[in-house]
């Protein structure tokens, strides 16, 4: 039997330039999309305004554009996104399953600080300092916390057809899900934005692995755990030296790449040597083939950290 998906999705946040390791996650994405036989959605993750910047916004088009990525659903252009896929106009949609998690006592309210978090843990984790506390939901400066520190286990489908646990990180107990300010927090609308759009395969860097456990814990206090049937894939990251990629690091910003001169083919052949790739790389078809060759040679050759 052929492993087919639906629909699978890139999802940049627009607070930075994409860099070469963006790139490597959408070509990722894409290859596995186009061997599967999945649609591409473009999803930007625009909520936070405060770091949201229309520059940003417009270097995700341009770098679409210019590596000739393709994708099948989701914004073309800046006035696109605002007028029709921007995360604000789901906003009810977040609201919805936040209130859902509150008529099932689901949540509880924290008004902890940074500076609260490290006080009470080295790492700055969060130990459950309000969870009897009893505050106020709808109190000034509340945030919401997910109360589900006794599901530490989650079992999660992973790419190509394996099911694995996945020991719930101490660092993510009582994740929040809506932030002081008001607005929803990343957990909750990726999980709520996945299950809006359909998406059945979920590509990822292997940084974001506890968010998948935070997520599919969610999902199993939703009606019908609508994540249950999605199938993960995490990848290793780019990174300089031991570092992971920023979008701070403007050397390996694709835009920096471009006014230096480098082609596309240029940048596709940098995406392949990165993942250790051989042969000539100048085009998605072409990084499709060695991509697949090499995953297929070695099935264990994408990462979910336990």
């Amino acid at each position: 039997m052929t492993l087919s998906f639906q629909k699978t999705r890139l999802a940049p946040t627009p607070s930075g330039y994409l860099h070469i390791g963006n790139v490597v996650s959408f070509l990722i994405t894409c290859s596995l999309a186009r061997h599967h036989g999945a649609k591409v959605l473009l999803r930007i993750d625009d909520l936070d305004q405060k770091r949201t910047r229309t520059k940003y916004i417009q270097d995700i088009f341009d770098t679409m554009e210019f590596l000739e990525i393709p994708y099948d659903e989701g914004p073309r252009s800046v006035k696109d996104l605002l007028h029709e896929f921007s995360q604000g106009h789901r906003m009810d949609l977040y609201e919805g399953m936040l209130e859902y998690l509150r008529e099932k006592d689901l949540v509880f309210g924290c008004d902890c600080s940074r500076k609260k978090l490290r006080e009470n843990h080295p790492k700055g984790w969060y130990t459950g300092t309000c969870l009897q506390r009893h505050l106020h939901l709808d109190s000034k400066d509340i945030s919401w916390r997910l109360n589900a520190l006794h599901q530490e286990q989650q079992q999660i489908k992973t790419f190509p057809d394996t099911i694995r646990t996945c020991i719930f990180p101490r660092s993510m107990n009582y994740f929040v899900v809506r932030k002081k300010d008001g607005d929803p927090a990343y957990q909750l609308t990726s999980l709520a934005d996945d299950i809006y759009f359909g998406v059945d395969l979920i590509v990822r860097g292997e940084d974001l692995w506890s968010s998948s456990c935070a997520q599919i814990q969610l999902s199993g206090y939703l009606p019908e755990d609508p994540l249950s049937q999605v199938t993960f894939f995490h990848h290793p990251l780019v990174k300089e030296g031991k570092q992971k990629l920023s979008k701070s690091d403007g050397a390996m910003a694709i835009t920096t790449m471009r006014e230096k001169g480098m082609s596309k083919a240029d940048i596709y052949q940098l995406a392949g040597r990165h993942l250790g790739l051989n042969g000539p790389i100048r085009t998605l078809s072409e990084f499709e083939a060695a991509y697949m060759e090499n995953l297929q040679g070695n099935p264990l050759n994408h990462h979910n950290p336990e």
